[in-house]
């Protein structure tokens, strides 16, 4: 199968206007590797095998997760729900897409639901969402289980960046998490989906970086 990487970018006036306004080109300098998790949204065979830059994400997600991991941080990787479609789902989408929605996610025991390749230890936090976004209340385990663990900041990575990684990060930002959206983590079907996404995130929720600079802020 064919694997994709973006051409993942901001314009350097976005990234002027950031600096004018707090003195650096990236929010979040420093990081508690103990109060961080990745989040890992959507990474399973119904996104996966349709979409070749999701499948370029893996190996960057698998990298992150390993070295947040061996400095004590926290992974989460998020699957689609499963369930009847809302009725709001169904008038929207149509009944046959609403319901196979409701079913990307699979069936059986989480683990086993993700993408093959994907490298899952048994340390790590499996979740169910059944919304877009992996931090709405009521819809995720998510944010209790983050609270538990006193983490502040979360990478947030996976599929479909435009979709459900951005609502998620838009939703994490509301709860008052330190958001890094990681640019070459997440993927889209077309690089200008994904780079929109990228424009409105680092203006507005959280930080913009990529894999060598968030593993750089892991490392201290």
């Amino acid at each position: 199968m064919e694997t994709l990487t973006h051409d993942g970018r901001i314009e350097e006036r976005e990234y002027a206007r950031q600096e004018q306004r707090r003195g650096r080109r990236h929010a979040y300098e420093h990081l508690d590797p103990r109060r961080t998790a990745l989040v890992v949204i959507d990474l399973v065979p119904f996104f996966v095998e349709e979409m070749p830059y999701a499948r370029g994400v893996v190996p960057r997600v698998n990298i992150i997760a390993t070295a947040l991991r061996e400095v004590g941080g926290t992974v989460v990787w998020v699957l689609p729900g499963a369930g009847d479609p809302s009725a709001v789902s169904v008038e929207f989408f149509g009944p046959v897409i609403a319901a196979t929605y409701r079913a990307s996610g699979g069936e059986g025991p989480l683990r086993d639901r993700l993408w093959h390749e994907l490298a899952v230890s048994d340390e790590d936090l499996l979740v169910e969402k059944t919304a877009a976004s992996a931090f709405f209340p009521g819809c995720s385990p998510l944010p209790g289980l983050l609270q538990e663990r006193g983490v502040d900041t979360v990478f947030v990575t996976g599929a479909v960046t435009n979709v459900c990684c951005e609502s998620s990060v838009r939703d994490a930002s509301t709860l008052g998490y330190r958001v890094v959206m990681v640019a070459d983590a997440n993927a889209a079907r077309r690089d200008q989906d994904h780079n929109a996404t990228l424009h409105t995130v680092y203006r507005t929720f959280g930080d913009v970086r990529p894999t060598d600079e968030v593993l750089a802020l892991i490392a201290g």
